[in-house]
C-alpha cells in the first residue's frame, strides 16, 4: 500500500498549499496569473525605460499594462471571476499594443503577436477574434492615412497583416479546440455516464454549494433520495441492458417532472438523488409525491410498472451538509422497510412537532 507523504519532524501527510490547490482546479486562473507573471516580468523593464528616457506616451501604456495586470490577477484571485477582468485585460492590451505600434512604428509590430497569444487565452475565441481584427484594421488605416509612420511600405503592411491573421486564425482554431474538449472533460467529469444524471462528485459539490448559500442567504434547500423498487429483480430477470433502459427512462423523467433549478444526481447503482431549492417541509412531501406518482404510472420496464421508495429531509441550518443526506438515506431504508412504493421524509418527533404548533 502507498503511504503519504511525511515531513521530517511531523510525520504528518505534507500537505499542498491552498494557492496551489486552486491554481490546479481552476485552469483560467492559473493561465491568467501565469499570464500576468509573464506580463509583468516583460514590460515592466520596459516601461521603467521608457518613462526614465522621455518617451512618456509609450512609458504610460507600458505602465498600464503592467497596472491592469496586476490588479486583475488580484481581482480574479479575491472573486473567482476570471471572465471580467480577462475582458478588461483584453481591451486595455489591445489599446496600448495599438498604441505603442502607432508611436513606435515597425519596433512596435512585434508586441502584436504576443497580444494575439494573450487575447486568445483571455478571452473566448470569438471575443479574442474580434479584438484582434480590430487592431489590424485600426493598425492598417493609420498605415494607409499616415504613409511611413507605421509601416515603411505597402508591402510590408500586407505582409504584417496576412502573417498576423495567420497567427490570429491557427490561434483561434487551437483556442477553440482546447476550450471545446475541456468542457467535455469537465462535463465528463461531473457526469453519470449511463443516465446522463450528474455523478456523486458533482453532488458533493453542490451540496456543500447549497448549505453555504443557506448560511449566507438563508435559502432552504431539501433533498430527495429515491431508490427503485426491485430493481435487482429486472437485472436477474431481463438482463443488465433492460435494467440500464429502465434508469435511463427513469432519469429522463425526473427531470422532467422537476424544476430547471432542482439538480438531480446518481447516488449509487439505482439510488438517486434530487436537490430542490427553496422547498421546506410541505414542497418537499409535495414534490415526493408527485415524483412518486408519476414513477408508478409512466414507468414501465420489460416486467410491467416500476416503482420507488423515496426518503427526504429539509437541511437544518446547525448541521452538516452530510447530516441531511444522512436523515434523508435513513428514511429511504425507513420507506424500503415499510414495504416499498413509500415515501418517509419526516421523523415521528417532527410530525408531533409539527402538529403541536398548529
Amino acid at each position: 500500500m502507498l503511504q503519504p507523504i511525511t515531513t521530517k519532524n511531523s510525520g504528518l501527510p505534507m500537505r499542498k498549499p491552498h494557492f496551489v490547490k486552486r491554481l490546479r482546479k481552476d485552469f483560467q486562473l492559473s493561465i491568467m496569473t501565469l499570464m500576468g507573471i509573464f506580463g509583468v516580468l516583460g514590460i515592466a523593464p520596459y516601461a521603467i525605460y521608457r518613462l526614465s528616457s522621455g518617451d512618456m506616451v509609450v512609458g504610460i501604456a507600458d505602465s498600464a499594462i503592467v497596472c491592469s495586470t496586476v490588479l486583475a490577477v488580484v481581482y480574479a484571485w479575491r472573486t473567482g471571476d476570471t471572465i471580467k477582468p480577462g475582458i478588461v485585460l483584453c481591451m486595455v492590451f489591445a489599446s496600448a499594443a495599438t498604441l505603442i505600434a502607432i508611436k513606435l512604428g515597425v519596433n512596435g509590430l512585434f508586441w502584436i503577436y504576443p497580444l494575439i497569444l494573450f487575447n486568445f487565452f483571455m478571452v473566448s475565441p470569438g471575443k479574442a477574434l474580434v479584438a484582434t481584427t480590430l487592431v489590424l484594421l485600426t493598425l492598417a488605416t493609420y498605415g494607409k492615412t499616415h504613409p511611413g509612420q507605421v509601416f515603411e511600405s505597402d508591402y510590408q503592411m500586407t505582409s504584417f497583416l496576412v502573417t498576423a491573421m495567420m497567427a490570429s486564425i491557427l490561434s483561434f482554431v487551437f483556442a477553440y479546440r482546447t476550450r471545446s474538449q475541456r468542457d467535455q472533460l469537465q462535463q465528463l467529469a461531473i457526469q453519470d455516464p449511463l443516465t446522463g444524471a450528474r455523478n456523486r462528485r458533482a453532488m458533493n459539490e453542490e451540496l456543500k454549494i447549497a448549505a453555504a448559500t443557506h448560511r449566507r442567504h438563508g435559502n432552504i434547500y431539501s433533498v430527495l433520495v429515491m431508490d427503485l423498487d426491485h430493481f435487482k429483480t429486472i437485472n436477474d430477470t431481463y438482463g443488465h441492458q433492460a435494467g440500464d433502459q429502465v434508469l435511463m427512462d427513469f432519469v429522463e423523467l425526473i427531470k422532467s417532472s422537476s424544476r430547471k433549478e432542482d439538480r438531480l444526481f446518481r447516488f449509487g447503482g439505482e439510488e438517486f438523488l434530487l436537490l430542490l431549492h427553496n422547498t421546506d417541509q410541505t414542497g418537499l412531501q409535495a414534490a415526493a409525491d408527485q415524483l412518486q406518482r408519476k414513477v408508478r404510472e409512466h414507468l414501465i420496464g420489460p416486467g410491467g410498472p416500476v416503482t420507488m421508495s423515496v426518503g427526504g429531509a429539509v437541511y437544518h441550518p446547525t448541521e452538516h451538509w452530510e447530516e441531511t443526506l444522512r436523515r434523508a438515506d435513513q428514511r429511504l431504508y425507513r420507506a424500503k422497510s415499510s414495504g416499498r412504493n413509500c415515501i418517509v421524509i419526516s421523523d415521528p418527533e417532527e410530525r408531533q412537532n409539527s402538529l403541536s404548533l398548529v
